[in-house]
């Protein structure tokens, strides 16, 4: 049985993919930051294993990525799926060092820490998929989004640039840039504002979290196989 480790896990996307990886046979760990009470029902619900982690902090990556191969009694995950992820929205202008370096920290470096504990035991192994969820902002970039379009452009950035590299051993890298999706997140935007994008995507609706997991689930998967390096984007042709 593959095992599969997702960070950002206890909701939104991040707790879809828990789901759709369960059902899929794999063995599930997850990474999550705060709200115990999603990762308990998430583990409730799919038997999955949740650990508190916060990605933004290497130390706990390191303990946390651990922990997740104790708890599955794995010596190496299969796949890897980076989703956590937070969002600042604003003017550029009123946006704060620190917010950038919260934001830059979470959305990238922490891709980036999750991603070097684990892709180690994929080169000796010559095997291995990696995930990278992005977003379409950062492939248009979004107004009043500018810190995070920039940490979504550069995670696509890594994941092009990481999977030339990983390539000749074996390991894909890929990314998802979901659109406008049924999240606690793009729910802050308020109905108003999710009408006019709604308006804006030709398939006439906003996306569901259930069909980034698919994706996920596909990417990750042997049906894959010759695919590595790549942008796939969820978002019903908001942007093409």
């Amino acid at each position: 049985m593959k095992s599969v480790l997702i960070t950002g896990g206890s909701r939104g996307i991040g707790a879809a993919m828990v789901r759709a990886f369960t059902e899929s046979g794999y063995k599930v760990a997850f990474l999550y930051k705060e709200r115990d009470d999603k990762a308990k029902g998430v583990s409730e619900e799919t038997g999955a294993v949740g650990i508190c982690c916060d990605v933004s902090d290497s130390q706990q990556v390191s303990e946390g990525v651990r922990a997740a191969r104790m708890y599955l009694e794995v010596p190496y995950f299969d796949v890897l799926i980076c989703n956590a992820g937070i969002s600042i929205t604003g003017l550029f202008t009123d946006t704060t060092q620190k917010q950038w370096k919260e934001i830059m920290d979470t959305n990238l470096y922490g891709t980036i820490s999750v991603t070097s504990q684990i892709l180690p035991t994929m080169i000796e192994r010559q095997q291995g998929s990696i995930v990278m969820i992005s977003s379409v902002w950062g492939q248009t970039g979004g107004s009043c989004e500018v810190a995070y379009s920039t940490t979504k452009a550069a995670v696509i950035g890594f994941a092009k640039s990481l999977a030339k590299e990983v390539a000749p051993s074996g390991v894909r890298v890929n990314c998802i840039a979901p659109g406008v999706i049924d999240t606690d997140m793009s729910r802050i935007c308020g109905e108003d504002t999710l009408q006019a994008l709604t308006e804006e995507i030709p398939m006439g609706k906003i996306g569901d979290a259930d069909e980034v997991a698919k994706a996920a689930v596909f990417l990750a998967s042997e049906e894959a196989s010759y695919i590595t390096g790549q942008i796939l984007a969820v978002n019903g042709g908001f942007y093409i």
